[in-house]
């Protein structure tokens, strides 16, 4: 079982082995797998650049350092630890150099770091040891940093993420969060860009700044590029203080004045032609005043201001500075004869001499002194050093050879023998002094070269055996495989040539040459091959061989006619055939009415003069009946089956009223439906008198017609006048015109007179009548009143009976009186 297990493993394995093989074959160039990831970085650098893309109108002009730097970043095999000469992971904790932003692993920077300062402070004298804090350079640029700045924490680009996570859409080692370093140099504003590798961009924002020499007005300007010149004069006056600069505006102080002119030197003994711009000068004479004391004269060479006092008057010391003398500046201060007691050089004993003139003496004084390994003295001059013959046998700092110097203190310089170790390149030898732990990077640098050797680049030694060779712009220049002259252009590759994607081209049996992509080369899968020996034995893996394949049937667009003539449709050239496109016939059969509702079929031709569109034998047979449109008006359908030519003449009876709707009538279909307007009037009316009443009331007396009656009624109405006496017989139609009217005349006008007379006296006298009643009222009262002043006394009351006149008057003047109002 084991063995049967180990054999499936071993199977497994080399299947896919060749699978890998065979995909390798068929993709002969990962362009298109760089093409992918071009586009992803492209994605990720927008990204990182959106900020300062929109400050700056889409301005990436400055991005091209920082761009460079981050493309190296996702290049595979670009970002290379200079330290162990190993490929920086996304997954690994780095440290950049804020000097040249090169990327190193955490553990090789401190590593590195940690190994300068020891080889640094190791000391060639045994005074110095320990007593400096020496820095440790980057291993690219050098620049110095501090021991305390060795780093132990692994950071973001920007510094503000410890241990940032791994995102394959971020930069690698970036947080993904703003940068905010300050600009280099400092201007107060921060940048703008994702966290980045490599240096900031210039600072893109818009700030009001003057020109150099203040002149202009200002104008805004990139903050990175706020230094301007307006071209003018600058103007400003020169430290000559005569003359004006004459430069165009620039940045810093002026330039020295460039004009010659005559200028003294400081005493002002000579004079000369020199630059405005250094008017003070010393000429090479002594002075030679005449000092205060007036025997000597000044030393100095051209000066300016008072020589000053004699330096030899005052107090002055003896040489061994014990006693001071008040002497002449003519006379020489003597030896006061007292011991020298200066200390001597050897910083123990004194000068034990009188006081003389001149240096001091070596120190020989017998001392007893100590060798510098401790392990032997000796009486001896105290100005010789002690050194004893023994050797030191402590191991050096490399921890592989002894010190072997004579009569060491203890603090060993470092090995000065050859380290002589092979360096990881596995190609040289380490050529530094012996040292501890790991070889510094071999400094040798080697060319990786393409398939052709046109495009080269300069990788670190050891590293071509894993970097990938560059990718070369020249076209490849190997002669084609297939049957074309000249193949495909593409790109300097190492293996094999891609697939031609030529069209064949090849004239096929039609006359028409092959479109399709070249396939004298095509991969084709095997199977069948092998045939299995029994049921245990395991179906093997197709094989591909490479051939040439057939090229296919030919697609180029043929015009081809369908069977019923309807329509030209392009067909590809190996099926150019007749063919029916699905459609009705459509052919006008013999009726003349109808076409073949047949799918589209082939049509014989009985004549070669007859018409494309008329039917022939195959087609169908119309069975349909007439349908003919009839005449305007005819309900009836034609009584012959489907005929060409017209259908013939309706003889059937419609039943149809009369325009007043009253009688009932039979007319021929045929009359009626070619009958005019004027004729179908006549048809339809019944003669006779038309029933409609008109608005006056009287009957119409046309006879039975359509629409509306006529409004001239010719009825014989009588007309009267206001009083009704006159009247006269008029037209009804004139009536309603009001072409016709009846007034009074002067016996009516009398008798009207004559009733309104009448009709004042009866007023007249019913007004004295309620005069009259009113007083009797009165006088009835009256007495009433007095018959109760006289003690009640009862006095019969007079009744006043009422005429007829009083009682029924108002029913007889109310109608007169509106009968008055009439007439007036």
């Amino acid at each position: 079982l084991s063995s049967l297990k180990k054999f499936d493993e071993i199977k497994k394995a080399n299947q896919a082995a060749a699978k890998k093989l065979v995909e390798d074959q068929l993709s002969s160039s990962s362009e298109d797998d760089d093409e992918d990831a071009e586009a992803k970085q492209g994605k990720i650098l927008d990204k990182t650049f959106t900020i300062y893309t929109s400050q700056t109108d889409g301005d990436a002009s400055e991005l091209e350092r920082t761009r460079q730097y981050m493309n190296e970043a996702f290049q595979s095999g670009a970002m290379t630890c200079l330290i162990c000469i190993a490929s920086v992971k996304r997954n690994q904790a780095v440290w950049s150099c804020c000097g040249c932003f090169c990327i190193f692993h955490l553990v090789c920077i401190q590593k590195w770091a940690k190994d300068s300062v020891f080889l640094v402070s190791s000391p060639l004298t045994d005074d110095d040891f320990g007593k400096k804090d020496y820095p440790w350079p980057c291993p690219k640029c050098r620049f110095e940093y501090k021991r305390s700045e060795t780093p132990s924490r692994y950071y973001c680009y920007c510094g503000k993420v410890e241990n940032p996570a791994v995102d394959p859409w971020l930069v690698p080692h970036s947080c993904g969060h703003i940068c905010e370093r300050e600009f280099k140099p400092s201007c107060g504003h921060k940048c703008l860009l994702l966290c980045h590798p490599g240096p900031c961009p210039p600072c893109p924002k818009m700030v009001s700044t003057s020109c150099h020499c203040k002149k202009a007005k200002p104008v805004p300007r990139r903050c990175s590029a706020k230094e301007w010149s307006c071209r003018l004069p600058c103007g400003r006056t020169l430290l000559c203080g005569q003359h004006a600069c004459e430069n165009s505006c620039h940045a810093g102080d002026c330039q020295p004045c460039p004009r010659v002119s005559k200028q003294r030197c400081i005493c002002g003994r000579k004079t000369a032609e020199r630059l405005c711009a250094s008017p003070q000068w010393q000429c090479d004479q002594v002075c030679g005043k005449r000092l205060p004391c007036g025997n000597h004269t000044c030393e100095q060479v051209c000066h300016t201001g008072p020589c000053g006092d004699c330096p030899r008057s005052g107090k002055r010391s003896c040489p061994c500075g014990k006693t001071k003398f008040t002497l002449p500046c003519t006379e020489d201060v003597p030896t006061c004869g007292d011991s020298c007691d200066k200390v001597l050089e050897c910083g123990i004993h004194k000068c034990s001499q009188r006081c003389h003139r001149g240096p001091c003496e070596i120190c020989r004084q017998e001392v007893e002194k100590q060798c510098r390994c401790g392990k032997h003295t000796k009486r001896m001059p105290c100005h010789k050093p002690y050194l004893c013959e023994t050797k030191c046998t402590k191991i050096r700092d490399c921890q592989k050879h002894q010190c072997r110097r004579k009569c060491c203190s203890g603090n060993c310089p470092p090995c000065d023998q050859v380290c002589g170790r092979t360096l990881g390149c596995r190609n040289h030898k380490c050529p530094s002094g012996c040292h501890r732990g790991s070889c510094n990077p071999c400094p040798e640098t080697v060319d990786v070269k393409c398939n052709c050797g046109k495009t080269v680049i300069k990788v670190p030694c050891g590293r071509e055996r894993t970097i990938r060779p560059p990718k070369c712009k020249q076209l490849c220049s190997r002669p084609p495989t297939c049957h074309h002259s000249t193949q495909e252009k593409h790109y300097c590759h190492f293996g094999r040539c891609p697939p031609c994607r030529q069209p064949c081209q090849k004239t096929l049996t039609c006359g028409h040459s092959c479109p399709v992509s070249c396939h004298d080369e095509a991969l084709v899968k095997q199977t069948g091959l092998h045939q299995s020996a029994g049921p245990w034995e395991q179906p093997s893996e197709p094989a591909f061989i490479q051939t040439a394949l057939p090229c296919p049937p030919c697609e180029v667009p043929i015009p081809v006619e369908c069977l019923g003539q309807h329509e030209v449709s392009p067909l590809p050239c190996h099926s150019a055939n007749p063919y029916s496109c699905k459609r009705f016939c459509g052919r006008l059969l013999d009726c003349q009415n109808h076409t073949c509702m047949k799918e589209c079929h082939h049509v014989t031709k009985l004549n070669s003069s007859g018409d494309g569109k008329k039917a022939g034998p195959e087609c169908s047979q119309c069975e349909e009946e007439c349908a003919k449109p009839r005449p305007s008006g005819c309900p009836h359908r034609c009584v012959l089956p489907c005929h060409p030519g017209d259908c013939p003449s309706c003889l059937q009876m419609l039943k149809i009223k009369c325009h007043c709707k009253l009688s009932v009538l039979y007319i021929e279909c045929l009359k009626l439906t070619c009958a005019d307007l004027k004729e179908k009037e006549l048809l339809i009316s019944c003669k006779n008198q038309c029933p409609k009443e008109l608005p006056c009331g009287h009957r119409c007396k046309e006879i039975c017609h359509s629409g509306s009656c006529p409004l001239n009624c010719s009825q014989k109405v009588k007309l009267r006048c206001l009083c009704k006496r006159l009247k006269k017989e008029v037209q009804c139609s004139k009536i309603q015109e009001g072409q016709v009217s009846l007034e009074c005349d002067a016996l009516c006008k009398e008798m009207k007179r004559k009733a309104y007379e009448i009709k004042e006296a009866e007023a007249k006298a019913a007004l004295e009548e309620e005069k009259r009643r009113q007083q009797a009222e009165l006088e009835a009262f009256e007495n009433r009143l007095k018959g109760r002043r006289k003690n009640k006394r009862r006095k019969d009351e007079v009744e006043v009976e009422q005429s007829s006149w009083q009682k029924y008057k108002n029913l007889i003047m109310l109608p007169v009186f509106g009968v008055a109002v009439v007439m007036v």
